[in-house]
């Protein structure tokens, strides 16, 4: 019987998972009988979003919450190994923790501001890659990692520079460690969304004058919802991608093709 989507042998680890699109990727994992672990910054939040999945799965012994801050290394390591010990094993990592720009024309963007996106943007996905590789490697069962990128690695945004080089740079990344893991049968690949709503788009998308000036583009006319990932999420964690590396992916309802 062919049931490569059928995930209840498996770990795995999703940051920023406590909302917006790595909440939903967590859903669709534990609606295909994954076990997750789930990291945030805000502990609240993080907490809620654990009793809301254990609810909906009806399963809280599949759901594990934890609090860190991707940018930090000690806290990485020590989150990781949590929640491996949390799991079993993890087979599959989800770097979407990001944090947003704030709309800051070059000519006044400071150096600290550059690097407060970089930092959780570039080196919370080397951080967290870092972790899961060596995890996998060691435990000899090969794997799957997957970073949330965006469709502005591909298009322009004026004030959003710093942002679009953050994850144009994780695209670039993406590339490069699908060809060094490969070896150890890691896929890397990268999930590009355009226009979603989240806590981090609220703002845009609620904007009359933004809404009539970006919806009439995105050919699917209406926004993104988290729960529009889930099918990326599963497939990339399961055994029908074993032979899908180094990919983008992009989710945006058609928008960079219009």
């Amino acid at each position: 019987m062919y049931s490569p989507f059928d995930l209840r042998d498996h770990g795995a680890v999703i940051t920023g998972g406590n909302g917006g699109i790595g909440l939903g990727m967590a859903r669709a994992l534990l609606a295909a009988g994954a076990r997750v672990a789930i990291w945030g910054t805000n502990p609240g939040k993080t907490e809620a979003a654990r009793n809301e999945l254990a609810a909906g799965c009806g399963d809280a012994g599949r759901v594990h919450a934890f609090v860190c801050d991707v940018g930090d290394e000690a806290q990485v390591e020590r989150c990781f190994d949590e929640s491996a010990a949390a799991l079993g094993r993890v087979d599959s990592c989800y770097a979407n923790a990001g944090v947003s720009s704030k709309g800051i024309p070059l000519v006044d963007m400071s150096l600290e501001e550059f690097r407060r996106v970089q930092r959780v943007n570039v080196e919370g996905v080397f951080l967290t890659f870092r972790a899961a590789a060596r995890h996998m490697i060691a435990h000899g069962r090969g794997g799957s990692l997957v970073a949330t990128a965006s469709t502005a690695a591909l298009e322009g945004a004026a004030r959003n520079s710093h942002y679009g080089a953050s994850k144009g740079a994780v695209t670039s990344y993406v590339r490069a460690l699908a060809v060094e893991l490969a070896r150890h049968r890691i896929r890397v690949n990268a999930v590009l969304p355009g226009w979603i709503v989240t806590d981090m788009t609220e703002r845009s998308v609620n904007n009359e004058k933004f809404a009539g000036a970006v919806l009439p583009r995105i050919p699917a006319r209406r926004w993104g919802e988290i729960d529009d990932f889930g099918g990326i999420t599963v497939y990339l964690a399961s055994a029908a991608s074993a032979y899908t590396t180094g990919e983008q992916f992009v989710i945006d309802g058609g928008y960079t093709k219009f």
